[in-house]
């Protein structure tokens, strides 16, 4: 039995969300404020309503302007108009159970609302809404409440003395009072209006949806659902009066101790109250040794800086609480106290702990069975921890939660008996060393739309996308490229993606000039990845749109002409089987008058043009090289678009084919200067260069190393009197029109 999809509506980011969930573990991805602890805190106030309640700024603002919308419209609308908008409406979530002929139906038989045989699913509901006739009186009140503001406000007016000089009266002195609005009455008032209801639905195997039907009732879904987590603010901290793992450990303790599992370990150590601590620390050490055997498994750089044991402290101490405490064993079998340990070994230790309580308490009471579904939601597990840490968390995660809940009970006949439910958990993370090591199946993405909204996309979605295309090779390039390379692709809010080295080394600088060019939105100071894909940045093109991320791909117009292949003697060229004459790409400068080609492929797939329309790309403004996907998953040219490609553009009377050639024809001083040092460039083309400002011929001939050239060219600028660096070269007017579109939000 397993939640297959969750869905959300109205509540906070989540107005309209569905989050497909794994068998076992579900990796949620996403930027800052993209809905993730959302997703925790609804399941929370749902499932566990007797702790979390519902506040005002729980509800989507999208939602809560058109319920304002529609209790201050002046035509009331009917209940069968009201109905149309969704019956009872409000917050809601509705979590879709798929369950097979191996599991026990005892308790979800009670929810199927569909006896088809082929269809294997259920829904619990759960909804936070207002009902028609509650909507009436949320529109009365909030009319006496609108009457009363403005008596309030119309008493507080002031009527000066007229001036002798003037004929007419001076001006109202408004009152100093201001009238509330609809969300101050709405933020005092909603709880008397929505109310909290949980009811079975019916799932479509047609349609694959929930039938939505008017929610009577408040069942107790206990038995089938048990949802707890672990939030990304915990208390560990390596202070001297610190005592959080010690204290964990004694939870622990009493968790295991309710149950029969525990019982012969539980009875030795009331046998032996009366020992000495060395004699108990031995008995912890076989209670505590699951725990710690899990805490090695996840290990660090060094298997001794987490060779932890549990010692008593029994003397002078309560006797079940505080009797336990976490001590380091050194090399020297030194026994130091928790607290003078790294704070990130601690709090990954602390987190397997917190992990060990949760999975106990999910078995539930002494003579309980757990429930049917158990969900764990584990948010940033990445805090304060070192990148070591969070591979090694990500890797024994799944491991460590294999065997799910097992619990041993007795049956109707006094028999021992074991009752197991699998485990379904949930990870939260910013971490992109977390992604780099997880399985890209696992990983649920979640996009931001607009600021009310949030929707979640499967990486298995993309794959499939690619694989679609034909492209399945392409893919497994992308997935190693992540993985091994640039998985914070996924947390950045812009990116930059490159062909090279020369461009890595010289784009933080020439980001530093527009920064002091421009003041406004420094792209310094932007969450802005700058990654190098070669010439192969079509391959990255599904990804981009998967993720969303406003993007600029700086490249080169690669132009070229057709020319004949000669023969050796180099004067007659070479013929095919049909008599034309064999022909090659030469290449030039976009603006010599044979240029007519380019072997750019990226351009080409990008704008879906052949090679011989290079006067296509040399006449594009850059109004209309943004890109943007149609309704058939092709880019075409759009002003909003949120993807722009950047090339060599005419400047200066000249239109250069590579950055380099661009480079050198508008800084012709900065690389003549007899005072830089340009060791990268043959000496004998430098000459040649000073003497015909041939920017391409310096280009194609001169530079022996690309990534030295942009090292010199770094080490030869200069900050001039305004502290302005680099001031003594200038940006292609390409890469400046590229880097100035994305610094705009």
């Amino acid at each position: 039995m397993k939640i297959k999809q969750i869905q959300i509506k109205n509540f906070r980011l989540l107005q309209d969300f569905k989050l497909d969930l794994e068998d076992e573990l579900s990796l949620v991805l996403g930027k800052n404020n993209s809905g993730k602890t959302s997703i925790l805190a609804v399941l929370d106030k749902f499932i566990n309503s007797e702790k979390s309640k519902f506040t005002s700024e729980d509800f989507n603002l999208f939602f809560k302007n058109q319920l304002n919308q529609l209790i201050e419209d002046t035509n009331q609308k009917t209940e069968k108009e009201f109905e149309n908008l969704g019956k009872d409406i409000g917050i809601k979530l509705r979590i879709v159970i798929e369950y097979f002929e191996k599991d026990d139906l005892s308790n979800i038989c009670n929810v199927m609302m569909n006896l088809d045989p082929d269809n294997n699913f259920v829904v619990l509901g759960f909804d936070f809404v207002i009902n028609y006739d509650r909507y009436k009186k949320i529109r009365k009140d909030y009319s006496e409440f609108k009457s009363k503001e403005k008596t309030k406000f119309d008493k507080g007016i002031i009527k000066p003395i007229e001036n002798e000089e003037e004929t007419e009266a001076s001006e109202e002195i408004k009152s100093t009072y201001v009238e509330r609005d609809f969300n101050e009455f709405f933020k005092q008032n909603f709880a008397e209006y929505f109310k909290l209801f949980k009811a079975p639905l019916e799932w479509s195997i047609i349609d694959h949806c929930v039938i939505e039907s008017t929610v009577v009732g408040n069942e107790n879904f206990k038995e089938i659902i048990n949802f707890k987590s672990i939030k990304a603010k915990r208390d560990v901290n390596n202070k001297e009066t610190d005592k959080t793992l010690s204290r964990q450990t004694s939870e622990i303790y009493k968790k295991e101790e309710t149950s029969d599992e525990q019982k012969e370990k539980i009875e030795k150590f009331t046998d032996e109250l009366s020992s000495t601590d060395n004699t108990l620390s031995e008995i912890y050490a076989d209670l505590f040794k699951g725990v710690i055997d899990d805490v090695k498994k996840f290990g660090g750089l060094k298997q001794e800086e987490t060779n932890i044991e549990i010692f008593s402290t029994l003397q002078h101490r309560e006797l079940l609480e505080g009797n336990t405490t976490v001590m380091y064993t050194h090399e020297n079998n030194d026994k130091l106290p928790e607290h003078h340990n790294g704070l990130g070994y601690m709090n990954l230790i602390s987190l397997i702990f917190e992990i060990k309580i949760q999975v106990e308490e999910f078995k539930k009471g002494k003579l309980e069975r757990p429930s049917d579904i158990n969900l764990l939601f584990i948010e940033e597990p990445e805090a304060h921890t070192h990148p070591q840490m969070q591979y090694v968390f990500i890797k024994n995660i799944k491991d460590l939660l294999k065997d799910g809940i097992k619990k041993k009970l007795k049956n109707d006949e006094g028999n021992d008996i074991v009752v197991s439910r699998e485990l379904q958990y949930i990870v939260s993370t910013h971490s992109s060393h977390i992604v780099a090591e997880s399985k890209f199946d696992d990983i649920k993405y979640l996009k931001k739309l607009n600021k009310n909204q949030v929707i979640s996309k499967n990486m298995k979605d993309l794959e499939k996308e690619y694989i679609d295309n034909g492209e399945d090779q392409n893919y497994r390039f992308l997935k190693q490229y992540l993985t091994l390379n640039r998985a914070e692709l996924f947390f950045t809010d812009k990116a930059i993606f490159i062909e090279g080295d020369t461009e890595r080394i010289l784009l933080p600088a020439m980001m530093k000039k527009i920064d002091n060019e421009f003041q406004e939105n420094k792209l310094l100071s932007q969450n802005i990845s700058i990654v190098e894909v070669g010439a192969y940045s079509q391959i990255f093109e599904k990804f981009i749109d998967f993720i969303g991320m406003k993007s600029l791909i700086i490249t080169d117009i690669d132009s070229c002409y057709l020319a004949p292949v000669m023969k050796k003697d180099k004067i007659t060229p070479k013929l095919k089987d049909d008599g034309t004459p064999e022909l090659k790409e030469e290449k030039c400068p976009a603006s010599d008058e044979k240029a007519s080609r380019t072997s750019n492929n990226s351009l080409l797939f990008f704008y879906d043009k052949t090679r011989d329309e290079l006067s296509y790309f040399k006449e594009l403004l850059l109004e209309s090289k943004t890109l943007i996907k149609d309704e058939n998953r092709k880019w075409k040219t759009d002003e909003i678009g949120n993807l722009l490609i950047t090339y060599q553009t005419k400047e200066l009377d000249y239109h250069a084919r590579s950055f380099e050639d661009a480079f050198f024809h508008i800084n012709q001083d900065f690389i003549s200067d007899e005072e830089n040092s340009f060791k990268s460039i043959t000496k004998k083309w430098l000459k040649k260069f000073k003497i015909n400002n041939n920017p391409f011929e310096l280009a194609e001939h001169g530079v022996g190393s690309k990534p030295s050239l942009a090292i010199e060219i770094l080490m030869n600028s200069k900050t001039d009197d305004n502290d302005n660096e680099f001031s003594n070269w200038q940006i292609p007017a390409y890469i400046k029109e590229g880097l100035l579109w994305l610094k705009q939000d």
